[in-house]
Order: C-alpha cells, then structure tokens, then sequence
C-alpha cells in the first residue's frame, strides 16, 4: 500500500487477483451488473490508461463533480467520497445503478445518458485520485467508551438476586425465574410494571427506578445465563399437568419453550408463582385478552397441576447473541474490507476515510433490505443502532491508502 503522496498518479491497475478475490462474494447488485464482454470485463476499469482516466475526468466534470466534487471528496452530508475508491467496485455499481439492480433517483438520471466506456473510464478516474483525509474526531473531551452491555446488565441486576436468585434462577417459592427468558418479554414486562399495568408492591418501586437501557442490559444478561429449573419445590400432579398442557403450546410452545419472544416460556419456572399468576388472569387482576379465557376455564386443581407439570420441565435458552466489542465488529469486517478499512480487492469498496453519515446510511439501508446483499444483509442485522453509529464513526476517522495492483502477463 502507499500513503499519501506517493505514487499520486501513478497506479498499475491488476489484470490477475484471482488470489485475493477468488472467495470474494460482492453485493448482488454489483454481480448482476457484469456486461459478460469477457472473463475479466468486471476488472475494465483496472487496466484504465492513462488516456481513459483523462477521459474520465472530462466525465466527471459534466456528470458527477456537482455531488461527489471533481476531487471525489464530496462537502455533502449523505454523498459518498469517491477518491481513491476501489475502480472495480465503482465501475460495477455505476452499472447496477443503469440496471436499476440499484435504486437511487439522483444517480439513475446520471447514469442512464452514459456510455458504456464513460462508466469504466469514470471510475478509473475517481479511483486515480488522491485518498480523501479521515475525519476529525469530535472537538473536546472525547466520548466516553461505550460501556459493556453484557457487564453493565449484570451489574443492574445484582439488585435482583436477592429475591430472584443468583442468575436469575430462584430459590423462593413464589419468585419467578427470571433465566430463559426473551429479553423482549423481560423488557416488557418490566415496562409493565413501571407503568402500573402490572400490579405488584415489590416491583412496582423497584421497576421505577430501573432506566429503559438497564432494563436492556438486564434482559441480555439473565437471557445469557445457562437455564436451569426454579429450585423450589411444587405439589401438584405433573401427570395431570402435562394432559391439561395440551391447550397452552399453541402458545407457550412445546414442553413449555416458547418461540415467540413475546410469550413467556414456562419451563422450569416456579410453580407457586406460576399458580399465582393463572389465578390473577382469571380473576382480572392481571391483563391479558389472550390469557382471559383459558384462564377462566380452570379450576385450583388443575392450576396447581399445570403449574408443577411447567416447573418440571428443562428451560430451553433464548435465541439470543452475545453482543460484539467494537474491536471484534471491526475484526469482522476487515475480511472482506481490507486492514483498518482498506481494501486489496479492486471489487470491494474501501472504507477507510468514507463519510461517516454515508457508511451510517448504507448500514441502516443494508438492515431494512432497500439495498441488496446476503452477506451484508446478515452482517448488519446483528448489528445495534450503537454498533452502526460506533462502525460508521471509526471507518471514517482510519487513513485512506491507495493499493497498487501489480499487472501480470496473460496465461500462455
């Protein structure tokens, strides 16, 4: 690679980088994009002259400087730098776009009036230049660093155990499980409570004073316990229970699991507590149109049994990820991008010194589906509205390199 000043026109674009991009899979909309001249037609960009990347300038000029800036360094919010992108890559989304593989209104006007050799010769162009500066970080005291949420929800909820046992597995009958629950039920319920939709003189106060980011963290940090069954006991009949159970696992899922984050799981819950709460649906002390009726219909006996057939039974962990430090996010995607950002593979785009509101924007665009990939589709849905923001902010701040692709000669 070669920094800033070197080099500044003097590129070799690669004929042959079988090597670095043989297990490369781009964005959908780039791959559908190829022209199929030839074997290598996705690479025309990369064997540019200097002619064509003069070409492409005059190009640039007319179609493109207004947006992106003639330095391919763009002044506007949302508009991405092109300078020193990867030609490749630029020459292949130029295309999606005049395929409408991607949607974008400002650049499908532009793109549709251009030839085809304007198209690689432009890109060329934009990938000659200069890399731009990355950005400033913020004047002042730097920002706090984001704190765990795994270590910051476990720290929330050491006020728990007392009541609800060491990792959220009880030891007193009446008190509930809090392991194996969906972290969105457990928010919800914790809302309902702060709320007073949820009656209960213990947690009314308590979840009061439990922020919505606590409330989270404690979510993620009981739903990330191994499960294990309340260890108190119960007196019903399980066998009995287990008959009557037939009606709940449309709901609460099959041997009590749920696979609904918004239902409960009952099993291994305690079984006191359980009976407590049947009994507040039927009588309408607590609210549930979905727990009403079924709740009605049972008498104490078989209450009793539902509830120790539940408590008897294995709870199962939700499906829920362990969240990624920045460093490992990073890690992540510096496969495919490239060191810090910067690519190798004249396909992928750099993202190194890339405006941080256009990275922002393409994360949430790649999350929602208004833009195409598989593989960033997956990424970026595991990503939090913090991991975005976080990604976006340090890509834009590393330095930009420029990469020389050596040109090898063609097989004999």
């Amino acid at each position: 690679m070669a920094g800033r000043g070197q080099l500044s026109f003097v590129k070799m674009w690669v004929v042959a980088v079988a090597a670095a991009i043989a297990g490369h899979a781009p964005d959908s909309a780039a791959q559908s994009a190829k022209t199929g001249t030839g074997a290598d037609d996705d690479l025309r960009a990369v064997y540019a002259t200097s002619a064509d990347i003069a070409d492409g300038k005059r190009v640039a000029e007319t179609a493109c400087a207004r947006c992106h800036g003639l330095n391919g360094v763009s002044a506007t919010k949302g508009i991405p730098h092109l300078a020193a992108q990867r030609p490749a890559f630029l020459h292949l989304q130029l295309l999606a776009y005049r395929q409408s593989a991607r949607v974008q209104n400002a650049m499908d006007g532009v793109v549709r009036f251009l030839s085809d050799d304007a198209l690689y010769k432009v890109a060329a162009y934009f990938g000659s230049l200069e890399p731009p500066r990355p950005a400033a970080a913020s004047p002042g005291k730097p920002a706090p660093p984001k704190p765990n949420p795994l270590q910051a929800g476990k720290a929330a909820a050491a006020a728990c155990s007392g009541c609800h046992g060491e990792g959220g597995i009880s030891t007193t009958p009446g008190m509930p499980n809090l392991v194996g629950l969906d972290p969105k039920y457990f928010a919800a319920a914790m809302q309902a409570y702060k709320s007073g939709e949820r009656k209960n003189d213990l947690m009314q106060p308590a979840a009061a004073g439990v922020s919505e980011a606590d409330a989270a963290g404690m979510a993620l940090y009981f739903a990330l316990q191994k499960p294990a069954p309340a260890k108190t006991p119960s007196a019903g009949d399980k066998a009995a229970g287990k008959k009557a159970a037939s009606s709940c696992g449309a709901c609460h899922g099959d041997q009590g699991v749920s696979g609904n984050p918004a239902t409960p799981s009952l099993a291994g819950q305690d079984a006191e507590y359980q009976e407590a709460a049947l009994k507040a649906y039927k009588q309408g002390a607590r609210k549930s149109d979905s727990m009403k009726a079924p709740a009605a219909a049972l008498d104490d006996k078989t209450v009793r049994n539902l509830a120790a057939f539940y408590a008897a039974q294995q709870p199962q962990a939700p499906n829920v990820r362990r969240p990624l430090t920045l460093a490992q996010w990073v890690e992540r995607c510096d496969r495919c991008h490239g060191v810090n950002g910067n690519s190798t593979d004249p396909r992928m785009p750099r993202l190194a010194a890339q405006s941080e509101e256009w990275l922002d924007k393409v994360l949430r665009a790649y999350q929602t589906g208004t833009r195409k990939s598989t593989a960033m589709a997956a990424m970026s849905s595991l990503m939090s509205e913090a991991d975005v923001k976080e990604l976006a902010a340090y890509y834009a701040r590393q330095t930009a390199r420029s990469v020389i692709y050596v040109v090898l000669p063609p097989r004999k």
